[in-house]
C-alpha cells in the first residue's frame, strides 16, 4: 500500500501546468464533441441517442427490462376506448387540394433546385393512383394493360412515354390523358387542355360500362361477365370523378371561381357516396374566395358533424366564421376590462376547439413559421396538415379584419386547458404521439418539421453542455494562473488520496 501511495506521490509531482492546460482542453474538446452529436440526434430523431443505447443495450445486461412497467398507451379517451387502436390515429390521407406535378411542383424544383416531395409521398401516390385507375380486368383492354404498367413505373419519363403509347393503341383512353395532365403539363391551362380529353373519353368509357352493367344476366355463364362489368364501373366511376374534381380545380386557380364551384356542387350530388374524398374542403377553399361565408357556414353545418372525421379545413373554418362577427371592433385591452360578449366567448371557444385539433395551424397563420408546398398526402392534426390548410387558407383569414390578430391572442390559451395533451383532451381524443415520424416522411427534409407538445431536452444534453463549460473555463484559468491552479487541483487531490496528499505537500 505505501509502494503504491509512493508511487502516485512521485506521478503527481512530475506533473506540470502545461499538463493541466492540455487535460481540461482535452475534456472540453471531447465534451463538446458529444453535446454536439447529442443535439444534432436530438433534432432530427426527437430523442437522445446516449440515453437510447442506454436503454437498448445497457438495461437488459442490468436487468432493469424486467422490472420497467409496461409504457402507458398512446391513446386512451376514457375506459370507452381502451381498444382504440394506434393506427387509425395515423393514418395518411391524400391532400383534397394537392397540387399538380407538373404544373406546380415540378417548377418549383425548377427553380429553387430542391425537390419539394418525398419518396414516400410519391409512393404512397403511385399506390393511390393504382387503387383508382386499375382493375383486375385491365387485360380485357389493352390500353389499360399498358397504364396499369405506366402507374407502377419510378421514372417519369417512362411512366408519360407508356401514356402515349396507351394513346396509340386507343385514343379514348382516359387514364393517360390524366397521367399527361399530371406530370406532362407545365401549367394549368395544358393540364385543363389534357383534362377536357380526359372528360370526353371517360364519360363514354362510364356509360359503356353502365349499359354492361345494367343488362341482368340471363344464366349462369353470365354471373362472371357481370362480375366484371361492375369492376369496370368502380373504375371508370374513380377516373370521372378524378377528372371531374380536377377540372374543377383548373378553374380555379384560373380564375373561374363560380364555375368550379358549381362543378364541386354537381359532382357532390352526383356522387353522394364518395364523401371520403373530402371534395367539400375544396368546395370551402373555393366560396371563402368568393367571401360566400353564408354558403360556406351552410357547408360546414352539413359536414362538421360529431359522426364524420374532423379536419383542420372544418375546424378553422368554423373558427374563423366566429371570428368574422368580432375580430373587426376587437380589442384585448377592451376585452380585459368589460370582459368577453357572448359572441366573443364563442369565437375564442372556436379558436380553441381549432387548435385543439391542429397545434400547428397558428404558426403558420400568423406567419411565426415559414411554408412550404403542400405535401400529396396528409396526416391529420399533423404538421403536414397544417401545412396543406395554411398554403391556401391564410388570404382568407388576411382578408377578414382582425381575425389574425384574434387568433394571435387567443389561441395559446388552449394550451393551458390541456396541460397534458398525449394523455387527456378536451373536444378531441388525446394528441396522437406518432405524427412527428409520419410528418417527417410526408415533409421535405428543408422544412423543419413542427412538434407537438415541445420536448423537453434530454438530461445528457444538459450534463454535457454543462461538463463542455466547466471543462473549457478550468482551461482557461489553468492557462491564465497556472501557479494558483496547480495548487488548487493538489488540494482537490489531498482530498481525493488523503494518504498520498501529505508526501505531494511535501515534494512541492
Amino acid at each position: 500500500m505505501r509502494r503504491r501511495s509512493s508511487t502516485v506521490t512521485m506521478f503527481l509531482s512530475t506533473l506540470t501546468p502545461k499538463f493541466y492546460f492540455a487535460l481540461t482542453v482535452t475534456s472540453s474538446f471531447i465534451s463538446g464533441l458529444i453535446f454536439v452529436f447529442e443535439w444534432w440526434h436530438f433534432r432530427k430523431y426527437g430523442t437522445s441517442f446516449i440515453e437510447q443505447v442506454s436503454v437498448s443495450h445497457l438495461r437488459p445486461l442490468i436487468g432493469g427490462a424486467e422490472n420497467s412497467p409496461p409504457p402507458p398507451a398512446a391513446f386512451s379517451a376514457g375506459d370507452n376506448d381502451t381498444s382504440r387502436q394506434n393506427m387509425p390515429e395515423c393514418k395518411v390521407w391524400r391532400n383534397p387540394l394537392n397540387l399538380f406535378r407538373g404544373a406546380e411542383y415540378s417548377r418549383y424544383m425548377w427553380v429553387t433546385g430542391k425537390e419539394p416531395l418525398t419518396y414516400y409521398d410519391m409512393n404512397l401516390s403511385a399506390q393511390d393512383h393504382q387503387n383508382f385507375f386499375t382493375c383486375d380486368t385491365d387485360a380485357l383492354r389493352p390500353s389499360d394493360t399498358v397504364m396499369q404498367k405506366a402507374w407502377r413505373e419510378r421514372n417519369p419519363q417512362a411512366r408519360i412515354k407508356a401514356a402515349y403509347q396507351a394513346l396509340e393503341l386507343n385514343n379514348d383512353c382516359a387514364t393517360a390523358y390524366v397521367l399527361l395532365a399530371e406530370e406532362e403539363a407545365t401549367t394549368i391551362v395544358d393540364a385543363e387542355k389534357y383534362f377536357k380529353q380526359a372528360l370526353k373519353a371517360g364519360e363514354m368509357i362510364y356509360r359503356k360500362s353502365q349499359n354492361c352493367h345494367s343488362q341482368s344476366p340471363q344464366h349462369e355463364a353470365q354471373l362472371s361477365k357481370d362480375l366484371e362489368s361492375h369492376k369496370l364501373l368502380g373504375r371508370d366511376t374513380n377516373v370521372l370523378v378524378y377528372v371531374k374534381r380536377r377540372l374543377a380545380m383548373c378553374a380555379r386557380k384560373l380564375g373561374r371561381i363560380r364555375e368550379a364551384v358549381k362543378m364541386m356542387r354537381d359532382l357532390m350530388k352526383e356522387f353522394p357516396l364518395l364523401s371520403m374524398l373530402n371534395i367539400h374542403e375544396n368546395l370551402l377553399e373555393a366560396l371563402l374566395e368568393l367571401q360566400a361565408y353564408a354558403d360556406v357556414q351552410a357547408v360546414l353545418a352539413k359536414y362538421d358533424d360529431i359522426s364524420l372525421p374532423k379536419s383542420a379545413a372544418i375546424c378553422y373554418t368554423a373558427a374563423l366564421l366566429k371570428a368574422r362577427a368580432v375580430s373587426e371592433r376587437f380589442s384585448p385591452e377592451t376585452a380585459s376590462k368589460r370582459g368577453l360578449s357572448t359572441a366573443e366567448i364563442n369565437a375564442v371557444e372556436a379558436i380553441h376547439r381549432a387548435v385543439e385539433f391542429n397545434p400547428h395551424v397558428p404558426k403558420y397563420l400568423l406567419e411565426m413559421k415559414s411554408l412550404v408546398l403542400p405535401p400529396e398526402h396528409i396526416l391529420k392534426r399533423g404538421d403536414s396538415e397544417a401545412v396543406a390548410y395554411a398554403f391556401f387558407h391564410l388570404q382568407h383569414w388576411k382578408r377578414i379584419e382582425g381575425a389574425l390578430n384574434l387568433l394571435h391572442c387567443t389561441w395559446e390559451g388552449t394550451f393551458r386547458m390541456i396541460p397534458y395533451p398525449l394523455e387527456k383532451g378536451h373536444l378531441f381524443y388525446p394528441y396522437p404521439s406518432c405524427t412527428e415520424t409520419a410528418d417527417r416522411e410526408l415533409l421535405p427534409t428543408f422544412h423543419e418539421v413542427s412538434v407537438y407538445p415541445q420536448k423537453e431536452l434530454p438530461f445528457f444534453i444538459h450534463f454535457t453542455a454543462g461538463l463542455c463549460s466547466f471543462s473549457a473555463m478550468l482551461a482557461l484559468l489553468t492557462h491564465q494562473f497556472p501557479e494558483l491552479m496547480v495548487i488548487l487541483a493538489k488540494a482537490v487531490l489531498r482530498v481525493l488520496w488523503p494518504v498520498s496528499a501529505p508526501s505531494v505537500l511535501a515534494s512541492s
